[in-house]
């Protein structure tokens, strides 16, 4: 980042980050936690359908993703739009908190745009939690074009607040609040509320 604020760097008391014993494997594909995610579920046609996989490192939390960007997700004329290539890293940097087995929120998300990623480009996306202070984890994500070792398209460092459930239940759209409480499917249920909305 060309100039981290200060809301995005941890106090010196922060703690490092440990991966929830729970968690999913490393390599494990992490799947939608919501069907209609615009970021992760299937069920969103013109969504990212952003694939991430815990990362294969289990003393540390992060997670890598990747998503193909499609013609709906242009800006200029066959360039992906900034707004959705912050969509992937934000989305990428939420899934990072199934490794952590909390549900939180996006409180602060910086981005940096270091270069075009153009239609048909796969984003090669790597994300890890540097630190965790209370209800804060703060959190870095890098993106990358041609492969996994490719340059550097976008970047972006965030910060997260851990939430309980009723954050959803009281601030969601009571239909599809409904529909995903009463989803017979257990742990489509839980996983509903699993990551940022």
């Amino acid at each position: 980042m060309s100039g981290r604020t200060p809301s995005l760097t941890p106090p010196d008391d922060a703690s490092r980050p440990v991966r929830h014993p729970d968690a999913p494997a490393p390599g494990e594909l992490l799947g939608a936690h919501y069907e209609y995610c615009f970021g992760c579920g299937h069920g969103q046609p013109h969504g990212l359908h952003l694939e991430a996989r815990a990362g294969g490192d289990p003393d540390t939390v992060a997670i890598t993703a990747e998503f193909t960007v499609k013609p709906e997700h242009q800006g200029a004329p066959g360039l992906a739009h900034g707004g959705v290539l912050a969509t992937a890293l934000d989305e990428t940097l939420g899934s990072l908190n199934w490794l952590l087995r909390v549900i939180a929120v996006t409180g602060r998300l910086e981005t940096d745009f270091v270069r075009p990623v153009p239609v048909g480009t796969v984003l090669h996306l790597d994300a890890e939690v540097t630190a965790v202070a209370g209800r804060k984890i703060y959190s870095t994500a890098t993106g990358r074009i041609g492969g996994p070792d490719g340059p550097v398209a976008v970047r972006a460092d965030a910060l997260f607040i851990e939430v309980k459930v009723d954050h959803f239940i009281d601030n969601g759209r009571p239909e599809e609040i409904k529909a995903a409480m009463e989803d017979p499917d257990q742990v489509r249920r839980a996983r509903a509320f699993e990551v940022n909305p």
